[in-house]
């Protein structure tokens, strides 16, 4: 029996020569393999475990798969079914719910629309960025004097 909403890792285990043969919990077969997967606490053929959506294979070491309603779904899948998607406060389109974002405050991004509104320079790890009226600006455009007033730095 699967918990609704769970997340889970996925980790690989080696069957030992002298140990019996343990049952696949996708195929009911018996594993024989080398190595089995180990994840919901039940154990697998590393071709069994695959997402219900798109058949990926689920049995990279350190990966995760969740389940919702009896399915085993990757992350972008999930994420695709069940997640929350909101509007991108630069451009104002749709951001998928599985799409990496950047947030700033309450507001979320693209990563293409992450940039400062006036120069529309992108903004790399570790650069500062400030937050003035919901524009994002680049220090230079910050400090340039294009906007007056207090605003708090903002780590990206």
């Amino acid at each position: 029996r699967m918990v609704l909403d769970k997340e889970e890792s996925v980790s690989v285990v080696s069957l030992q020569s002298r140990e019996k043969p343990r049952g696949c919990a996708g195929c009911n077969g018996k594993i024989r393999d080398r190595f089995m997967l180990q994840a919901l606490d039940r154990f697998w053929h590393e071709d069994c475990l695959k997402c219900a959506c798109c058949d990926c294979r689920l049995g990279r070491v350190g990966s995760t798969l969740y389940t919702r309603a009896n399915l085993i779904l990757c992350r972008r899948d999930y994420l695709r079914l069940f997640g929350v998607t909101g509007n991108c406060a630069a451009c104002s389109k749709l951001i998928p719910a599985f799409e990496m974002v950047m947030r700033a405050r309450d507001n979320v991004y693209h990563l293409d629309c992450f940039a400062c509104q006036l120069c529309r320079q992108r903004f790399c790890v570790g650069d500062k960025f400030f937050l003035k009226n919901n524009m994002i600006l680049c220090q230079l455009d910050y400090e340039g004097g294009h906007f007056n007033g207090s605003t708090e730095r903002q780590p990206q």
